[in-house]
């Protein structure tokens, strides 16, 4: 005598469509969002998550708004000023690309 299994249940190869995936894409864009959390709800992976927003072309949506103006007052030896809104960056002719990049990345606006 022969056995059967049948397995019932979810398959585990979703098929999410285009709808679900913006809707998903957009909660993880909400300010304070967590992904894991998010992720966790939807039953699949926050890497899952990621790619959609990658291939969406929404993966920029986190960077700020910078408006440049000249400085009244010149501050010498600065080649660039950021400024949020609790720090003020100055940023030497002379520094390296990784250096501004490390400074820049550690100042939470």
């Amino acid at each position: 005598m022969s056995q059967i299994t049948v397995i019932s249940g979810p398959e585990r190869r979703r098929v999410w469509t285009d709808q679900q995936k913006r809707e998903l894409v957009a909660a993880v864009s909400a300010p304070g969002a967590n992904v894991a959390e998010i992720a966790r709800r939807a039953d699949l992976r926050p890497n899952q998550i990621y790619r959609w927003r990658r291939q969406m072309g929404q993966a920029a949506q986190g960077f700020a708004k910078v408006q440049v103006q000249p400085d009244p007052v010149p501050v010498i030896g600065s080649a660039i000023i950021v400024e949020f809104e609790r720090a003020i960056v100055r940023i030497p002719a002379g520094a390296s690309p990784g250096l501004v990049s490390a400074v820049l990345r550690s100042v939470k606006p």
